[in-house]
């Protein structure tokens, strides 16, 4: 994939958070990791693994806030994965700011 195609994906997935965040009212719908990440899709200038791991990351949290929403066993499972994906991507420092 592509650089520019993998900021719209990320572009794409932090409209959805932030709308599945504003539907449940913030009820059980954290999301630090993320933030914590300090990567926008504004930011074009950061590098591509960087995105890759705010997708993995993005991808982590919505999955995460269906499967509170759902109590899908099945979503857990993704939710799993995806965490497990984003940490190969993440340098240490970055597993520190997310994992302290």
């Amino acid at each position: 994939m592509q650089k520019d195609e993998l900021i719209q994906l990320h572009t794409f997935l932090y409209q959805m958070r932030t709308h599945l965040e504003q539907l449940c009212n913030n009820n059980g719908c954290e999301s630090n990791s993320y933030e914590k990440l300090e990567i926008t899709p504004y930011q074009i200038h950061k590098s591509k693994r960087e995105h890759k791991l705010a997708v993995f990351t993005l991808s982590k949290d919505i999955a995460g806030i269906l499967s509170n929403s759902n109590s899908d066993v099945g979503l857990e499972k993704i939710v799993n994965r995806l965490d497990q994906m984003a940490m190969r991507f993440m340098t240490d420092k970055e597993k520190e700011l997310i994992r302290p």
